[in-house]
Protein backbone atom coordinates (compact mmCIF):
# COMPACT_ATOMS: atom_id res chain seq x y z
CA UNK A 1 0.00 0.00 0.00
CA UNK A 2 1.28 3.45 -0.97
CA UNK A 3 -0.04 6.72 0.33
CA UNK A 4 1.45 10.35 -0.20
CA UNK A 5 0.77 13.01 2.22
CA UNK A 6 1.37 16.40 0.43
CA UNK A 7 0.92 19.93 1.16
CA UNK A 8 -1.33 21.99 -0.90
CA UNK A 9 0.65 23.94 -3.45
CA UNK A 10 2.91 21.07 -4.19
CA UNK A 11 4.28 20.61 -7.42
CA UNK A 12 7.27 18.34 -9.11
CA UNK A 13 9.90 19.94 -10.87
CA UNK A 14 12.39 19.14 -12.86
CA UNK A 15 15.88 18.37 -11.21
CA UNK A 16 17.71 21.10 -10.46
CA UNK A 17 21.38 19.73 -10.74
CA UNK A 18 22.24 18.38 -14.57
CA UNK A 19 25.38 17.30 -15.89
CA UNK A 20 27.81 19.83 -17.13
CA UNK A 21 27.57 18.35 -21.01
CA UNK A 22 24.06 18.28 -21.19
CA UNK A 23 23.71 22.15 -20.06
CA UNK A 24 26.37 23.58 -22.49
CA UNK A 25 25.51 21.24 -25.51
CA UNK A 26 21.88 22.77 -24.75
CA UNK A 27 22.60 26.37 -25.08
CA UNK A 28 25.17 25.29 -27.38
CA UNK A 29 22.68 24.11 -30.21
CA UNK A 30 20.68 26.97 -29.37
CA UNK A 31 23.20 29.44 -29.99
CA UNK A 32 24.87 27.35 -32.94
CA UNK A 33 21.04 27.59 -34.48
CA UNK A 34 20.00 31.51 -33.97
CA UNK A 35 23.57 32.97 -33.68
CA UNK A 36 23.39 34.56 -37.17
CA UNK A 37 20.45 36.18 -37.08
CA UNK A 38 20.94 37.24 -33.37
CA UNK A 39 24.61 38.79 -34.37
CA UNK A 40 22.64 40.44 -37.09
CA UNK A 41 20.56 41.94 -34.69
CA UNK A 42 23.03 43.06 -32.27
CA UNK A 43 25.64 43.98 -35.23
CA UNK A 44 25.52 47.78 -36.75
CA UNK A 45 22.48 48.65 -38.94
CA UNK A 46 22.29 47.85 -42.19
CA UNK A 47 22.56 50.72 -44.67
CA UNK A 48 19.55 51.92 -45.90
CA UNK A 49 19.62 52.71 -49.38
CA UNK A 50 18.51 55.81 -51.37
CA UNK A 51 16.55 54.30 -54.21
CA UNK A 52 13.76 51.82 -53.45
CA UNK A 53 15.78 48.37 -54.43
CA UNK A 54 13.92 47.27 -57.76
CA UNK A 55 11.47 44.04 -57.49
CA UNK A 56 12.55 41.54 -59.96
CA UNK A 57 10.98 37.98 -60.59
CA UNK A 58 12.31 34.99 -62.18
CA UNK A 59 11.11 33.32 -65.31
CA UNK A 60 10.90 29.42 -64.53
CA UNK A 61 9.87 26.86 -66.43
CA UNK A 62 10.34 23.30 -64.97
CA UNK A 63 13.72 23.72 -62.60
CA UNK A 64 15.23 25.93 -65.02
CA UNK A 65 15.28 30.21 -64.22
CA UNK A 66 15.78 31.71 -67.57
CA UNK A 67 15.58 35.14 -66.27
CA UNK A 68 14.30 38.03 -64.03
CA UNK A 69 11.87 40.72 -65.49
CA UNK A 70 11.20 43.80 -63.36
CA UNK A 71 7.18 44.78 -62.27
CA UNK A 72 5.46 48.27 -61.70
CA UNK A 73 3.09 49.14 -59.12
CA UNK A 74 0.19 48.29 -61.49
CA UNK A 75 1.73 45.11 -62.85
CA UNK A 76 4.07 43.48 -59.95
CA UNK A 77 7.34 41.46 -60.99
CA UNK A 78 5.39 38.22 -59.72
CA UNK A 79 2.57 38.50 -61.55
CA UNK A 80 4.30 39.05 -64.91
CA UNK A 81 7.01 36.59 -64.15
CA UNK A 82 4.50 33.95 -63.76
CA UNK A 83 1.95 35.44 -66.87
CA UNK A 84 5.02 35.03 -69.06
CA UNK A 85 5.93 31.54 -68.16
CA UNK A 86 2.25 30.39 -68.80
CA UNK A 87 2.76 31.68 -72.45
CA UNK A 88 6.34 29.59 -72.72
CA UNK A 89 4.46 26.61 -71.38
CA UNK A 90 1.57 26.88 -74.00
CA UNK A 91 3.94 27.70 -77.05
CA UNK A 92 5.83 24.56 -75.49
CA UNK A 93 3.07 22.38 -74.90
CA UNK A 94 1.92 22.98 -78.93
CA UNK A 95 4.54 20.75 -80.99
CA UNK A 96 3.29 22.61 -84.18
CA UNK A 97 4.57 25.49 -83.58
CA UNK A 98 8.65 25.46 -83.80
CA UNK A 99 11.39 26.95 -81.71
CA UNK A 100 12.67 28.44 -85.36
CA UNK A 101 9.65 30.30 -85.77
CA UNK A 102 10.56 32.38 -82.85
CA UNK A 103 10.56 35.82 -83.93
CA UNK A 104 11.78 39.76 -82.58
CA UNK A 105 9.60 42.29 -83.50
CA UNK A 106 9.60 46.01 -82.59
CA UNK A 107 7.43 48.78 -81.68
CA UNK A 108 7.49 51.92 -80.53
CA UNK A 109 8.14 51.53 -77.02
CA UNK A 110 9.21 47.70 -77.18
CA UNK A 111 10.52 44.73 -78.56
CA UNK A 112 8.30 41.54 -78.55
CA UNK A 113 9.09 38.29 -78.82
CA UNK A 114 6.37 36.73 -80.55
CA UNK A 115 5.43 32.75 -81.36
CA UNK A 116 3.44 33.08 -84.94
CA UNK A 117 0.77 36.18 -83.85
CA UNK A 118 1.08 35.54 -80.17
CA UNK A 119 3.11 37.79 -78.12
CA UNK A 120 5.50 35.62 -75.24
CA UNK A 121 7.26 38.58 -73.66
CA UNK A 122 7.58 42.48 -74.38
CA UNK A 123 10.84 44.33 -73.26
CA UNK A 124 10.92 48.00 -72.80
CA UNK A 125 13.41 50.05 -72.08
CA UNK A 126 13.26 50.32 -67.86
CA UNK A 127 14.29 45.94 -68.37
CA UNK A 128 17.25 46.65 -71.14
CA UNK A 129 18.41 49.67 -68.52
CA UNK A 130 18.86 47.46 -65.30
CA UNK A 131 20.86 45.23 -67.42
CA UNK A 132 22.87 48.82 -68.91
CA UNK A 133 22.34 47.05 -73.02
CA UNK A 134 19.71 47.75 -75.61
CA UNK A 135 16.04 46.71 -75.71
CA UNK A 136 17.06 44.71 -79.17
CA UNK A 137 19.82 43.04 -77.42
CA UNK A 138 18.20 41.80 -74.47
CA UNK A 139 15.60 40.31 -76.67
CA UNK A 140 17.96 38.42 -78.76
CA UNK A 141 19.33 36.29 -75.17
CA UNK A 142 15.81 36.07 -74.15
CA UNK A 143 15.01 34.73 -77.15
CA UNK A 144 17.60 32.52 -77.29
CA UNK A 145 16.66 31.25 -73.64
CA UNK A 146 13.02 30.68 -74.73
CA UNK A 147 14.21 28.89 -77.21
CA UNK A 148 16.61 26.52 -75.65
CA UNK A 149 13.49 26.12 -72.39
CA UNK A 150 10.98 24.44 -75.13
CA UNK A 151 13.08 22.30 -76.90
CA UNK A 152 14.34 21.10 -73.10
CA UNK A 153 10.38 21.22 -71.90
CA UNK A 154 9.75 19.04 -75.40
CA UNK A 155 12.23 16.50 -74.86
CA UNK A 156 11.46 15.97 -71.02
CA UNK A 157 8.38 15.09 -71.78
CA UNK A 158 8.72 12.82 -75.03
CA UNK A 159 7.76 9.16 -74.63
CA UNK A 160 11.84 8.26 -74.57
CA UNK A 161 12.33 10.12 -71.89
CA UNK A 162 9.50 9.44 -69.46
CA UNK A 163 10.50 5.75 -70.50
CA UNK A 164 13.92 6.42 -68.82
CA UNK A 165 13.16 8.34 -65.96
CA UNK A 166 10.64 5.08 -65.22
CA UNK A 167 12.99 2.67 -65.64
CA UNK A 168 15.59 4.54 -63.27
CA UNK A 169 12.85 4.75 -60.89
CA UNK A 170 12.13 0.83 -60.99
CA UNK A 171 15.72 0.59 -60.70
CA UNK A 172 16.13 3.16 -57.19
CA UNK A 173 13.00 1.53 -55.88
CA UNK A 174 14.81 -1.69 -56.37
CA UNK A 175 17.63 -0.71 -55.03
CA UNK A 176 16.08 0.93 -52.21
CA UNK A 177 14.60 -2.68 -51.19
CA UNK A 178 18.05 -4.37 -51.60
CA UNK A 179 19.51 -1.38 -49.35
CA UNK A 180 17.11 -1.84 -46.75
CA UNK A 181 17.58 -5.68 -46.60
CA UNK A 182 21.06 -5.03 -46.54
CA UNK A 183 20.69 -2.66 -43.93
CA UNK A 184 18.55 -4.80 -41.94
CA UNK A 185 20.88 -7.97 -41.89
CA UNK A 186 23.83 -5.46 -40.67
CA UNK A 187 21.40 -4.32 -38.00
CA UNK A 188 20.78 -8.21 -37.02
CA UNK A 189 24.47 -9.12 -36.94
CA UNK A 190 25.19 -6.57 -35.00
CA UNK A 191 22.62 -7.11 -32.50
CA UNK A 192 23.43 -10.89 -32.38
CA UNK A 193 27.43 -9.84 -32.13
CA UNK A 194 26.71 -7.20 -29.58
CA UNK A 195 23.87 -10.09 -27.53
CA UNK A 196 26.55 -12.70 -27.17
CA UNK A 197 29.92 -11.14 -26.71
CA UNK A 198 29.18 -7.97 -24.87
CA UNK A 199 25.14 -8.57 -23.09
CA UNK A 200 26.73 -10.88 -20.15
CA UNK A 201 29.64 -8.08 -19.62
CA UNK A 202 26.56 -5.76 -18.78
CA UNK A 203 25.54 -7.96 -16.35
CA UNK A 204 28.66 -8.57 -14.41
CA UNK A 205 29.20 -4.62 -13.56
CA UNK A 206 29.85 -4.41 -10.56
CA UNK A 207 31.85 -1.72 -8.07
CA UNK A 208 32.21 -3.21 -4.00
CA UNK A 209 29.80 -5.51 -4.70
CA UNK A 210 27.21 -2.95 -5.42
CA UNK A 211 25.38 -2.94 -9.02
CA UNK A 212 27.31 0.06 -10.76
CA UNK A 213 24.10 0.89 -13.14
CA UNK A 214 20.87 -0.90 -13.64
CA UNK A 215 21.87 -3.65 -16.06
CA UNK A 216 18.49 -3.28 -17.79
CA UNK A 217 18.96 0.31 -19.02
CA UNK A 218 22.34 -0.55 -20.01
CA UNK A 219 21.57 -3.05 -22.29
CA UNK A 220 18.23 -0.82 -23.20
CA UNK A 221 20.68 2.02 -23.74
CA UNK A 222 23.19 0.65 -25.94
CA UNK A 223 20.46 -1.65 -28.36
CA UNK A 224 18.36 1.67 -28.40
CA UNK A 225 21.17 3.44 -29.94
CA UNK A 226 22.07 0.35 -32.33
CA UNK A 227 18.31 1.04 -33.14
CA UNK A 228 18.54 4.92 -33.93
CA UNK A 229 20.98 4.70 -36.15
CA UNK A 230 18.96 2.20 -38.44
CA UNK A 231 16.19 4.34 -38.48
CA UNK A 232 18.36 7.36 -39.18
CA UNK A 233 20.07 5.59 -41.90
CA UNK A 234 17.01 3.89 -43.35
CA UNK A 235 15.20 7.74 -43.75
CA UNK A 236 18.84 9.18 -45.26
CA UNK A 237 18.28 6.34 -47.59
CA UNK A 238 14.32 6.85 -48.41
CA UNK A 239 15.44 10.46 -48.72
CA UNK A 240 17.83 9.64 -51.50
CA UNK A 241 15.89 7.38 -53.73
CA UNK A 242 12.87 9.59 -52.87
CA UNK A 243 14.78 12.77 -54.42
CA UNK A 244 16.30 10.88 -57.34
CA UNK A 245 12.63 9.61 -58.57
CA UNK A 246 11.54 13.23 -58.17
CA UNK A 247 14.04 14.69 -60.37
CA UNK A 248 13.48 11.59 -63.30
CA UNK A 249 10.06 13.45 -64.10
CA UNK A 250 9.83 17.32 -65.07
CA UNK A 251 6.59 17.88 -63.08
CA UNK A 252 8.47 17.04 -59.85
CA UNK A 253 12.17 18.15 -61.30
CA UNK A 254 11.69 21.47 -59.21
CA UNK A 255 10.35 19.80 -56.03
CA UNK A 256 13.47 17.50 -56.17
CA UNK A 257 15.61 21.32 -56.28
CA UNK A 258 13.53 22.38 -53.39
CA UNK A 259 13.50 18.77 -51.17
CA UNK A 260 17.52 19.37 -51.21
CA UNK A 261 17.82 23.14 -49.94
CA UNK A 262 15.34 21.73 -47.11
CA UNK A 263 17.96 19.87 -45.81
CA UNK A 264 21.29 21.28 -47.36
CA UNK A 265 20.60 24.95 -46.14
CA UNK A 266 20.64 24.26 -42.52
CA UNK A 267 23.34 21.61 -42.50
CA UNK A 268 25.37 24.14 -44.19
CA UNK A 269 24.36 27.33 -42.15
CA UNK A 270 25.10 25.02 -39.09
CA UNK A 271 28.55 24.15 -40.57
CA UNK A 272 29.49 27.97 -40.68
CA UNK A 273 27.61 28.63 -37.56
CA UNK A 274 30.53 26.26 -36.14
CA UNK A 275 32.96 27.36 -37.80
CA UNK A 276 32.72 30.93 -36.95
CA UNK A 277 32.84 30.28 -33.50
CA UNK A 278 35.53 27.77 -33.12
CA UNK A 279 37.84 29.80 -30.61
CA UNK A 280 34.72 29.93 -28.19
CA UNK A 281 33.22 26.50 -28.86
CA UNK A 282 36.71 25.10 -27.67
CA UNK A 283 36.95 28.09 -24.67
CA UNK A 284 33.42 26.18 -23.70
CA UNK A 285 34.98 22.67 -24.60
CA UNK A 286 38.16 22.83 -22.52
CA UNK A 287 35.96 24.39 -19.44
CA UNK A 288 33.90 21.15 -19.82
CA UNK A 289 36.50 18.81 -19.25
CA UNK A 290 38.10 20.52 -16.31
CA UNK A 291 34.83 20.74 -14.73
CA UNK A 292 34.23 17.47 -15.54
CA UNK A 293 37.96 16.00 -13.67
CA UNK A 294 36.92 18.63 -11.02
CA UNK A 295 33.59 17.05 -10.38
CA UNK A 296 35.01 13.65 -10.38
CA UNK A 297 37.85 14.69 -8.30
CA UNK A 298 35.44 15.91 -5.78
CA UNK A 299 33.19 13.15 -5.72
CA UNK A 300 36.27 11.00 -5.16
CA UNK A 301 37.10 13.04 -1.58
CA UNK A 302 33.58 13.00 -0.51
CA UNK A 303 32.77 9.41 -1.18
CA UNK A 304 35.97 8.74 1.35
CA UNK A 305 34.29 10.89 3.82
CA UNK A 306 30.99 9.28 3.48
CA UNK A 307 32.92 5.33 3.43
CA UNK A 308 35.16 7.40 6.39
CA UNK A 309 38.19 6.29 4.42
CA UNK A 310 38.87 10.14 4.88
CA UNK A 311 37.64 11.40 8.23
CA UNK A 312 37.46 15.17 9.47
CA UNK A 313 36.72 16.07 12.76
CA UNK A 314 33.55 17.77 13.21
CA UNK A 315 31.99 16.93 10.05
CA UNK A 316 29.71 13.69 9.94
CA UNK A 317 30.01 11.18 7.55
CA UNK A 318 26.39 11.17 7.11
CA UNK A 319 27.06 15.07 5.64
CA UNK A 320 29.14 13.84 2.77
CA UNK A 321 26.08 13.17 0.08
CA UNK A 322 24.26 15.93 0.27
CA UNK A 323 27.61 18.72 0.45
CA UNK A 324 28.55 17.27 -2.58
CA UNK A 325 25.52 17.62 -4.21
CA UNK A 326 25.54 21.37 -2.91
CA UNK A 327 29.26 22.04 -3.90
CA UNK A 328 28.38 20.76 -7.68
CA UNK A 329 25.80 22.52 -7.87
CA UNK A 330 27.64 25.43 -7.32
CA UNK A 331 30.17 24.28 -9.40
CA UNK A 332 28.21 23.95 -12.68
CA UNK A 333 26.50 27.01 -12.03
CA UNK A 334 29.92 28.92 -11.87
CA UNK A 335 30.94 27.13 -15.04
CA UNK A 336 27.94 28.03 -16.53
CA UNK A 337 28.34 31.74 -15.88
CA UNK A 338 31.96 31.67 -16.91
CA UNK A 339 31.24 30.33 -20.62
CA UNK A 340 27.99 32.30 -20.62
CA UNK A 341 29.61 35.22 -22.84
CA UNK A 342 31.24 32.79 -24.88
CA UNK A 343 27.85 31.23 -25.97
CA UNK A 344 27.96 32.72 -29.66
CA UNK A 345 24.72 35.46 -29.33
CA UNK A 346 24.67 35.37 -25.98
CA UNK A 347 24.61 39.29 -25.82
CA UNK A 348 21.58 39.28 -28.07
CA UNK A 349 17.87 40.64 -27.18
CA UNK A 350 16.54 37.48 -28.04
CA UNK A 351 18.88 35.32 -25.97
CA UNK A 352 18.42 37.46 -22.84
CA UNK A 353 14.79 37.73 -23.06
CA UNK A 354 14.60 33.71 -23.64
CA UNK A 355 16.90 33.55 -20.05
CA UNK A 356 14.67 36.06 -18.52
CA UNK A 357 11.61 33.91 -19.42
CA UNK A 358 13.33 30.31 -18.04
CA UNK A 359 14.05 32.41 -15.12
CA UNK A 360 10.68 33.39 -14.41
CA UNK A 361 8.91 30.28 -15.28
CA UNK A 362 11.06 28.72 -13.13
CA UNK A 363 10.33 30.70 -10.31
CA UNK A 364 6.87 30.12 -10.35
CA UNK A 365 6.58 26.75 -10.54
CA UNK A 366 9.32 26.08 -8.26
CA UNK A 367 8.85 27.40 -5.13
CA UNK A 368 7.05 24.78 -2.96
CA UNK A 369 10.29 22.18 -4.02
CA UNK A 370 13.12 24.33 -3.27
CA UNK A 371 10.87 24.54 0.13
CA UNK A 372 10.88 21.38 0.65
CA UNK A 373 14.91 20.93 -1.06
CA UNK A 374 16.26 23.39 1.77
CA UNK A 375 14.15 21.06 4.12
CA UNK A 376 15.78 18.19 2.84
CA UNK A 377 19.83 19.47 3.32
CA UNK A 378 18.53 21.25 7.13
CA UNK A 379 16.92 17.86 8.40
CA UNK A 380 19.97 16.42 7.04
CA UNK A 381 22.13 18.82 8.65
CA UNK A 382 20.29 18.88 11.77
CA UNK A 383 20.45 14.89 12.11
CA UNK A 384 17.15 14.53 12.89
CA UNK A 385 17.07 10.84 11.81
CA UNK A 386 18.85 8.39 9.02
CA UNK A 387 17.58 5.71 7.16
CA UNK A 388 16.46 2.35 8.85
CA UNK A 389 15.56 4.71 12.16
CA UNK A 390 11.69 4.09 13.83
CA UNK A 391 10.18 7.61 13.79
CA UNK A 392 6.88 9.38 14.72
CA UNK A 393 6.40 12.56 11.92
CA UNK A 394 2.91 13.71 13.63
CA UNK A 395 0.70 10.97 13.79
CA UNK A 396 2.40 8.43 11.02
CA UNK A 397 4.99 5.89 12.84
CA UNK A 398 7.28 3.98 10.98
CA UNK A 399 10.95 3.08 9.83
CA UNK A 400 12.77 5.85 7.38
CA UNK A 401 13.06 3.76 4.06
CA UNK A 402 14.65 6.64 1.98
CA UNK A 403 15.41 10.15 2.30
CA UNK A 404 14.88 11.95 -1.15
CA UNK A 405 15.80 15.72 -2.03
CA UNK A 406 12.11 16.92 -1.24
CA UNK A 407 10.45 14.30 0.32
CA UNK A 408 11.29 11.43 2.77
CA UNK A 409 9.68 7.77 2.63
CA UNK A 410 8.59 5.85 5.72
CA UNK A 411 7.37 2.22 5.96
CA UNK A 412 4.56 1.53 8.38
CA UNK A 413 4.19 -1.57 10.67
CA UNK A 414 1.36 -2.45 8.54
CA UNK A 415 3.83 -2.00 5.60
CA UNK A 416 2.13 1.07 4.20
CA UNK A 417 4.48 3.49 2.41
CA UNK A 418 4.18 7.35 3.61
CA UNK A 419 5.80 9.85 1.52
CA UNK A 420 6.11 13.01 3.64
CA UNK A 421 7.82 16.58 2.28
CA UNK A 422 10.87 17.73 3.82
CA UNK A 423 8.79 20.86 4.45
CA UNK A 424 5.93 19.44 6.10
CA UNK A 425 8.65 17.84 8.93
CA UNK A 426 10.48 20.33 9.52
CA UNK A 427 7.61 22.60 10.54
CA UNK A 428 6.24 19.74 12.54
CA UNK A 429 7.78 17.92 14.86
CA UNK A 430 9.52 14.37 14.93
CA UNK A 431 9.98 11.36 17.40
CA UNK A 432 12.83 9.33 16.86
CA UNK A 433 12.94 6.28 18.75
CA UNK A 434 16.21 5.18 17.62
CA UNK A 435 18.54 7.74 18.70
CA UNK A 436 19.28 6.50 21.84
CA UNK A 437 18.07 3.10 22.02
CA UNK A 438 21.07 0.97 21.30
CA UNK A 439 23.48 3.34 23.54
CA UNK A 440 20.63 4.34 26.84
CA UNK A 441 17.77 2.07 25.82
CA UNK A 442 14.11 2.75 24.84
CA UNK A 443 11.93 2.64 27.51
CA UNK A 444 8.18 1.50 26.64
CA UNK A 445 5.43 1.73 29.40
CA UNK A 446 1.60 0.76 29.71
CA UNK A 447 -0.32 1.33 32.52
CA UNK A 448 -3.06 -0.70 34.36
CA UNK A 449 -5.74 0.53 37.29
CA UNK A 450 -5.95 -1.55 40.14
CA UNK A 451 -8.20 -1.15 43.32
CA UNK A 452 -7.27 0.39 46.73
CA UNK A 453 -8.04 -2.57 47.97
CA UNK A 454 -4.77 -4.01 46.38
CA UNK A 455 -1.29 -3.40 48.24
CA UNK A 456 0.87 -0.91 46.17
CA UNK A 457 4.18 -3.41 46.78
CA UNK A 458 1.67 -6.66 45.57
CA UNK A 459 1.04 -4.63 42.39
CA UNK A 460 4.75 -3.56 41.41
CA UNK A 461 5.72 -7.01 42.05
CA UNK A 462 3.30 -8.62 39.48
CA UNK A 463 4.06 -5.54 36.67
CA UNK A 464 7.98 -6.40 37.46
CA UNK A 465 6.99 -10.44 37.37
CA UNK A 466 5.36 -9.70 33.82
CA UNK A 467 8.35 -7.91 33.22
CA UNK A 468 10.73 -10.88 33.74
CA UNK A 469 8.89 -12.92 31.59
CA UNK A 470 8.84 -10.82 28.23
CA UNK A 471 11.49 -11.99 26.28
CA UNK A 472 13.66 -8.62 24.27
CA UNK A 473 13.60 -6.39 27.46
CA UNK A 474 16.72 -5.46 28.58
CA UNK A 475 18.11 -6.78 31.93
CA UNK A 476 19.86 -3.19 32.68
CA UNK A 477 18.64 -1.26 33.32
CA UNK A 478 15.77 -2.33 35.38
CA UNK A 479 11.71 -2.40 34.94
CA UNK A 480 10.05 -0.01 37.20
CA UNK A 481 7.21 0.88 38.20
CA UNK A 482 5.50 4.53 38.64
CA UNK A 483 2.37 5.52 40.27
CA UNK A 484 0.73 7.46 37.77
CA UNK A 485 -2.36 8.96 39.66
CA UNK A 486 -4.80 8.27 42.57
CA UNK A 487 -8.38 7.95 40.85
CA UNK A 488 -11.74 8.00 42.67
CA UNK A 489 -11.66 3.88 42.08
CA UNK A 490 -8.40 3.11 41.40
CA UNK A 491 -4.43 3.70 41.45
CA UNK A 492 -3.03 4.27 38.26
CA UNK A 493 -0.04 2.18 38.03
CA UNK A 494 2.91 2.69 34.82
CA UNK A 495 5.42 -0.48 33.89
CA UNK A 496 8.42 0.84 32.24
CA UNK A 497 10.90 -1.82 30.31
CA UNK A 498 13.85 -1.15 28.35
CA UNK A 499 14.50 -2.45 25.12
CA UNK A 500 17.69 -1.60 22.44
CA UNK A 501 15.66 -2.61 19.26
CA UNK A 502 12.76 0.26 18.48
CA UNK A 503 12.17 -2.03 15.36
CA UNK A 504 10.65 -4.52 17.72
CA UNK A 505 7.82 -1.85 20.20
CA UNK A 506 4.80 -3.20 18.83
CA UNK A 507 5.53 -6.86 19.73
CA UNK A 508 7.31 -5.89 23.12
CA UNK A 509 4.28 -3.91 23.80
CA UNK A 510 2.02 -7.35 22.93
CA UNK A 511 3.92 -9.75 24.71
CA UNK A 512 4.20 -7.49 27.58
CA UNK A 513 0.15 -6.97 27.92
CA UNK A 514 0.18 -11.04 27.31
CA UNK A 515 2.05 -11.25 30.59
CA UNK A 516 0.57 -8.75 32.63
CA UNK A 517 -2.60 -9.89 32.19
CA UNK A 518 -1.68 -13.70 32.69
CA UNK A 519 0.16 -12.13 35.76
CA UNK A 520 -2.66 -10.45 37.44
CA UNK A 521 -4.93 -13.36 36.57
CA UNK A 522 -2.52 -15.78 38.12
CA UNK A 523 -2.82 -14.14 41.89
CA UNK A 524 -6.46 -13.27 41.33
CA UNK A 525 -6.02 -9.26 41.07
CA UNK A 526 -8.90 -7.57 38.98
CA UNK A 527 -7.82 -4.92 36.39
CA UNK A 528 -10.18 -2.08 37.03
CA UNK A 529 -9.08 0.30 34.23
CA UNK A 530 -10.81 1.61 31.32
CA UNK A 531 -13.74 2.45 33.81
CA UNK A 532 -15.32 1.08 37.17
CA UNK A 533 -18.98 0.75 37.41
CA UNK A 534 -19.28 -1.10 40.58
CA UNK A 535 -17.91 -4.05 42.74
CA UNK A 536 -19.23 -7.18 41.13
CA UNK A 537 -20.44 -10.24 43.44
CA UNK A 538 -17.22 -11.95 41.97
CA UNK A 539 -13.64 -10.70 41.20
CA UNK A 540 -13.47 -10.70 37.16
CA UNK A 541 -10.80 -12.83 36.69
CA UNK A 542 -9.84 -15.95 34.23
CA UNK A 543 -8.93 -19.27 36.38
CA UNK A 544 -5.51 -20.68 35.61
CA UNK A 545 -7.18 -23.75 34.27
CA UNK A 546 -9.57 -21.79 32.05
CA UNK A 547 -5.92 -19.98 30.36
CA UNK A 548 -5.54 -22.45 27.55
CA UNK A 549 -9.44 -23.04 26.74
CA UNK A 550 -10.22 -24.19 23.25
CA UNK A 551 -9.00 -23.53 20.43
CA UNK A 552 -5.69 -22.13 22.63
CA UNK A 553 -3.30 -24.99 22.84
CA UNK A 554 -0.92 -25.22 26.25
CA UNK A 555 2.51 -23.83 25.86
CA UNK A 556 3.60 -27.88 25.88
CA UNK A 557 2.26 -28.44 22.63
CA UNK A 558 3.51 -25.45 21.31
CA UNK A 559 6.72 -25.83 22.33
CA UNK A 560 7.01 -29.55 20.72
CA UNK A 561 5.35 -28.88 17.77
CA UNK A 562 7.76 -26.42 16.83
CA UNK A 563 11.14 -27.81 18.73
CA UNK A 564 11.67 -25.01 20.42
Amino acid sequence: MRRSVRHKGNRPVLPLTRSVPIILVFFLLFAVLTGRGLAAQSGTPPVVPSEQAIETAPVIIDDMTLFSLRGTQSYPAAERAAAIADRIRQVAADKRILTASLTVAETEYSTDIMAGEGKIVSIVDADAAADRISRQVLARVYLAKIRSAIEKYRQDRSPESLGRGTGYSLLVAIGFIAALIVLRKIYQGLYSRLESRYKSRVHALHIQSLEFVRVERVWTTITGALKTIRIILTLVIFYVCFHLVLGFFPWTRLLAAHLLDYVMKPVLMLGKGILNNIPNLLFIAVLTILTRYFLKLMKLFFTGIETKTLIISGFDPDWARPTYKIMRLLVIVFAVIVAYPYIPGSESPAFKGISLFIGVVFSLGSSSAISNIIAGYMLTYRRTFKVGDRVKIDEYTGDVTEIRLQVTHLRTVKNEEIIVPNSAILAGHVVNYSTFAREHGLILHTTVGIGYEVPWRQVEAMLKLAAERTSGLLKEPQPFVLQKSLGDFAVTYELNVYIDDPHGMTTMYSELHKNVLDAFNEYGIQIMTPAYEGDPDEAKLVPKEKWFAAPAKPLDDVTKKTGQ
